[in-house]
């Protein structure tokens, strides 16, 4: 079997699990407030000492790819590839959607809808549309969270919702009867895990190089509100 080191830093959550093919060995997690930057690599000592392995061990690294955080992205993805560079391994790249969107599944029943809600700012969720077998019916955006974007949903029975971003959706949730907002289901590397297992074994990989976080909107940095910078 093989080992890989997964990371989730896409959102609030920082997450790192280990997983030899789909079975998890240990996993760390926190909710944490701004935690990322200085928790991310405890957890991956951690979890290798847990698990007695040293990281020239492991046979690839996963991340998060977004969207999400700019600064919690960065930090996941630039510590999972500065991981690769050092012990030569490959880096696969996964949806933060559709890790969450799996993680929705067991709260799901066939001809549901899982839509994962990513806080995108203003009024807008990061989104994509998913049955529950992960077929992507609407493809990743940023969106606006009205009655239009449920009315051209397709035909389904309920709506699963979750992620930071469904408190955006509770007015229109609470006279919907078949709107279902979870706050149970959070981005976790345990479902990073499970889909990097998948592309490991297609040999689905990212390249180390060349990969930049998936942010879906561009960075735009604030203008300093101090008088005399500009």
């Amino acid at each position: 079997m093989s080992l890989i080191l997964s990371i989730e830093t896409a959102t609030y959550i920082c997450s790192v699990a280990l997983s030899e093919g789909d079975r998890i060995i240990a996993i760390r997690e926190t909710n944490e407030k701004n935690a990322h930057s200085r928790l991310l690599t405890v957890f991956i000592d951690e979890i290798l000492n847990e698990a007695g392995i040293k990281a020239t061990q492991l046979d690839a690294i996963a991340v998060s790819e977004g969207p999400g955080s700019y600064t919690g992205l960065r930090i996941g993805v630039s510590a999972a590839k500065g991981i690769c560079y050092a012990i030569g391994k490959p880096l696969i790249a996964i949806s933060t959607l559709k890790a969450l969107a799996l993680a929705m599944q067991y709260e799901s029943t066939d001809g549901d809808l899982l839509i994962p809600a990513i806080d995108a700012r203003r009024m807008e969720i990061y989104t994509a549309v998913y049955d529950t077998q992960l077929n992507e019916l609407a493809a990743p955006g940023p969106v606006i969270v009205d009655e239009l974007f449920f009315r051209n949903l397709p035909g389904h029975k309920r709506i699963i919702m979750a992620g930071d971003g469904v408190a955006k959706c509770v007015p229109i949730a609470e006279v919907t009867d078949h709107i279902v907002l979870t706050g149970e289901v959070h981005p976790s590397a345990k479902s990073i895990a499970r889909l990097a297992w998948l592309k490991f074994q297609e040999k689905d990989f990212a390249d180390t190089a060349y990969f930049e976080p998936f942010y879906m909107k561009e960075f735009l940095a604030g203008k300093p509100s101090v008088k005399g910078l500009q």
